[in-house]
């Protein structure tokens, strides 16, 4: 379990898991992101050259246009809903270590007395 949790320079433990989830999802938007701005540049030169087809053609760009961005607002919709479980995870399992080492302590200040 060690091996799944390494710190940061400023104390902070990091669940390696969550880091590696975290950067599947944010290259997934990057890689959308990037399609995005290819789609846009084409959209604009369509509509720039005012040729009938590539006006039609446009159509089509706009909505896969739309599509990556729903796409890119569910990704991020999952990424928030990830965090926010794997603080409250985490957030528990500290308590819950906390409470315990409590009681330890409690137990050991009960034999010595």
């Amino acid at each position: 379990m060690e091996d799944d949790i390494s710190s940061t320079g400023n104390g902070i433990q990091v669940d390696c898991k969550i880091v590696q989830t975290l950067q599947k999802n944010f290259v997934q938007v990057q890689n959308i992101l990037d399609q995005n701005k290819l789609l846009i540049n084409e959209i604009n030169q369509n509509h720039e050259s005012t040729i009938p087809d590539n006006l039609t053609r446009n159509v089509g760009l706009i909505r896969e246009l739309n599509n990556n961005i729903r796409k890119v607002v569910n990704l991020y919709a999952d990424l928030s809903s990830f965090v926010s479980t794997s603080v409250e995870a985490f957030s528990e399992g500290e308590s819950t270590n906390a409470n315990q080492s409590d009681q330890r302590d409690g137990q050991k200040r009960t034999r010595s007395s």
